[in-house]
C-alpha cells in the first residue's frame, strides 16, 4: 500500500536512476532580510493578468523569465549514497573501490562505505560575485559541487554553509557581473496569489511551472522551525533548491519539499520562505553555523477538546505539556497546562508558530511571554537560552586545503598510530577531485606518496606539489595496505 511522503526534490542519479528521500527533516527556522541588489536600473518585469470582476484569468511570466532565468542555475554534486548491507555475509563490490580486488580476503565489516554517485538539483544567484542559495540536501554529502549557469558556463563551487534544520546551503563560485534575482517579503504574499518557479526538474534545466499559494505558515512532520509556504506549482526531483517567485518578480521562497505516494509532483509543494532562507545565509556567511534562540517547553496544538477542558473561549496559542528543568522556561516560572498566546507582542496563532519566534531570538534576549493560566491572562518575563548546537550546520572544507589530491587530512595522534598499527600516517577526512575518482573514502590512512613515508599534511602537500600527473598513494584501509594511483589535473 502506498503511503503520503514528503520528498526532496534532489535527482539522485546512478546510471541515471532517479531517487527521492522520505520524510524531510527540517526543524526549522524563520527570520528576515533585506532585498539583494537587481540587475539594471529599469523597472522589475511583473506578470501580465488580465482581470475581470469575478472571473480568474490565466498570469503571463513570460517578462519574469526573461529577466530572472538567467540567474538560476543547475547544481549537479558527487558524493556518496546510502546504502544498506546486503542480507547476507557477501558485500557488494564497487569496481571503483581500490580495494574491490582484496574483498575475497577481508574480514567482514557489516555496512561499508558506498561509492560515490551523483545528484541534481538547482539554486539562485543572489549576488554579482557569486553567492548562490540553495537547498541543504542538494549538497548534503557532497564531495564535489558544479554549478551551471544558463549561458552553460561551469564553475566549481565551494559550500560555505548548510544548515540540516532549515534546509538551506549557500556555496559560492568565484565569478563577477553575474545575473542576481531580486528578493521579495513573503510576509505579504496571499493564498491564491500565482506564483512561478524555475529549476531543473529531472535535469531539464531552466524549467519554468507556475500556479498559486494554496496556504502559508504551513507545519509539516519535524519541521518546528519553518513556517512552509504551500503551492501546486509542479515542482519535482531536480526543482531543489530553485526560486519562487511572486507576480512582481520576487523570490518569496526557495523550493524544497513536495507531498508525494509516487515520488513525483502531485498538486502539494513547499517553499522555504526567503526570509528564513535570508537569516540563515548570514549566519552561514558570517559564522559557518547558526545560532537559535531556546525557551525549553514541550508544546502542543490546542484542540476543541483541549479549548474544553481548560475553560479557553479561543482555539489559539501553544499548549505547554512540560518544562525542562533548569530551562528559560523552568526559570521564568512557566508550568505545564499554561497556553501561550503572545512572545514579545506577537500573537501566537498556532501552535507551530512559537517555535519558529522563538529560534529567531538572540540567546539572551529578554522577552515578555504571556500566558493564560486557568483561564487567567499572566505576564512572564523570560531570559532566550541558546539552542545546543548538534551539528546541524556544516561548513565545507576549502579545495585549498585538500590542493592536487583532492583529500582533507589530518595526522594521526599516537593512540591511533598504535591502533592501526601504523608509524606516522594522515587520516583521509574528505575526498574530492582525483582522490574521489580513484575511490579513496573517509576513514582511510595516507601511509605513503610516491614510495615516501608521510607524517604531515605539509609534506603530503610538498609531495604532490612536485608530482606530475600521475601519483601513487600507499593507503590503508582496517588491516588492508594497497597502493592507488591518481591522476592528477
Amino acid at each position: 500500500m502506498n503511503r503520503n511522503v514528503l520528498n526532496r526534490g534532489i535527482i539522485a542519479v546512478s546510471l541515471l536512476a532517479v531517487g527521492t528521500s522520505g520524510i524531510a527533516y527540517m526543524d526549522k527556522a524563520g527570520w528576515g532580510r533585506a532585498d539583494a541588489a537587481a540587475l539594471g536600473t529599469a523597472a522589475p518585469p511583473q506578470a501580465v493578468t488580465t482581470t475581470v470582476p469575478g472571473v480568474a484569468t490565466a498570469t503571463d511570466f513570460s517578462g519574469i523569465v526573461d529577466r530572472y532565468a538567467p540567474a538560476v542555475v543547475n547544481i549537479s554534486v558527487v558524493g556518496k549514497a546510502e546504502q544498506q548491507p546486503a542480507a547476507n555475509s557477501g558485500a557488494e563490490i564497487d569496481p571503483m573501490d581500490p580495494f574491490s580486488g582484496l574483498a575475497p580476503f577481508l574480514a567482514p565489516r557489516g555496512q561499508r562505505d558506498t561509492p560515490m554517485v551523483r545528484g541534481l538539483g538547482s539554486g539562485f544567484i543572489i549576488s554579482a560575485d557569486g553567492l548562490i542559495l540553495t537547498n541543504a540536501h542538494v549538497v548534503d554529502g557532497a564531495s564535489e559541487v558544479t554549478v551551471k549557469l544558463a549561458d552553460r558556463r561551469e564553475f566549481k563551487a565551494k559550500v560555505l554553509g548548510a544548515d540540516r534544520q532549515t534546509d538551506v546551503a549557500v556555496i559560492r563560485i568565484n565569478a563577477k557581473n553575474l545575473p542576481v534575482v531580486k528578493i521579495g517579503d513573503p510576509s505579504t504574499a496571499k493564498v491564491g496569489e500565482p506564483v512561478l518557479a524555475i529549476g531543473a526538474p529531472y535535469g531539464f534545466e531552466n524549467t519554468a511551472t507556475a500556479g498559486i499559494i494554496s496556504a502559508k505558515s504551513r507545519a509539516l512532520p519535524e519541521g518546528i522551525y519553518v513556517p512552509f509556504i504551500q503551492t501546486d506549482v509542479a515542482v519535482n526531483p531536480g526543482n531543489s533548491g530553485g526560486p519562487l517567485f511572486n507576480v512582481k518578480g520576487d523570490v518569496i521562497g526557495i523550493n524544497s519539499q513536495i507531498y508525494s505516494r509516487t515520488g513525483g509532483y502531485q498538486g502539494l509543494s513547499f517553499a522555504i520562505p526567503i526570509d528564513v532562507a535570508f537569516k540563515v545565509q548570514d549566519q552561514l556567511v558570517k559564522h559557518g553555523k547558526v545560532t537559535r534562540g531556546r525557551l525549553g517547553v514541550s508544546i502542543q496544538e490546542v484542540t476543541q477538546a483541549l479549548a474544553d477542558s481548560f475553560g479557553l473561549q479561543k482555539l489559539q496559542g501553544a499548549l505547554v505539556s512540560s518544562v525542562d528543568k533548569g530551562s528559560p522556561a523552568d526559570r521564568a516560572g512557566l508550568q505545564p497546562g499554561d497556553v501561550i498566546v503572545r512572545l514579545n507582542g506577537k500573537d501566537i496563532g498556532q501552535s507551530s508558530d512559537l517555535p519558529v519566534q522563538v529560534a529567531t531570538m538572540s540567546p539572551g534576549t529578554d522577552a515578555k511571554i504571556d500566558v493564560l493560566r486557568n483561564g487567567t491572562p499572566k505576564t512572564l518575563n523570560v531570559t532566550i537560552g541558546v539552542m545546543k548546537d548538534t551539528a546541524v550546520a556544516q561548513r565545507d572544507t576549502p579545495m585549498e586545503e585538500r590542493g592536487r589530491l583532492g583529500l582533507a587530512v589530518r595526522p594521526l595522534d599516537k593512540q591511533e598510530q598504535s591502533a592501526v598499527g601504523a608509524a606516522g600516517g594522515l587520516l583521509v577526512e574528505q575526498v574530492s577531485g582525483p582522490a574521489a575518482r580513484s575511490g579513496i573514502q573517509p576513514g582511510d590512512i595516507v601511509l605513503a606518496v610516491n614510495g615516501t613515508r608521510v607524517t604531515s599534511v605539509e609534506q603530503m602537500r610538498a609531495l604532490a606539489a612536485k608530482a606530475g600527473r600521475n601519483i601513487a598513494l600507499l593507503v590503508q584501509r582496517d588491516d588492508a595496505k594497497i597502493f592507488v594511483p591518481l591522476t592528477l589535473g
